[in-house]
Order: structure tokens, then sequence, then C-alpha cells
């Protein structure tokens, strides 16, 4: 299952800019909205990985 989240963007001269509403901390740009969601997914998932070793098991759990 994945989780959706609210992504908050805007214009600014050169590049649409953009952050996460539940992850205000990440943050990023893309030339186009598609690369800005592509760059937000990503920098969503290099926080979300940080400290994890190479070799890791996922499991699904309900809460």
């Amino acid at each position: 299952m994945k989780s959706k989240m609210n992504m908050i963007y805007w214009k600014s001269d050169k590049y649409w800019l953009g952050k996460l509403l539940e992850h205000p901390e990440i943050m990023t740009q893309g030339e186009t909205l598609d690369e800005l969601e592509e760059n937000i997914k990503d920098a969503y998932m290099m926080m979300a990985m940080d400290d994890v070793p190479e070799r890791y098991e996922t499991k699904e759990i309900a809460i």
C-alpha cells in the first residue's frame, strides 16, 4: 500500500519549487511539475532510508 502525501508547490522565476506538507524539511525543485514530483519522491526516499544498512527487509503492517 502506498501512502499519499500533500505537495505544496509554486513557480519561481526559473523552477517549480515544492515541499511536503507532512515533512516540511523536504524541499526540492524541478524544471517541470513532473520533474518536481519525481525529485520530491527521491528526496523523501533519501530521508526515509537515511541510516538504513545496505541489507534490510520490509514488512507491511496494519496501523
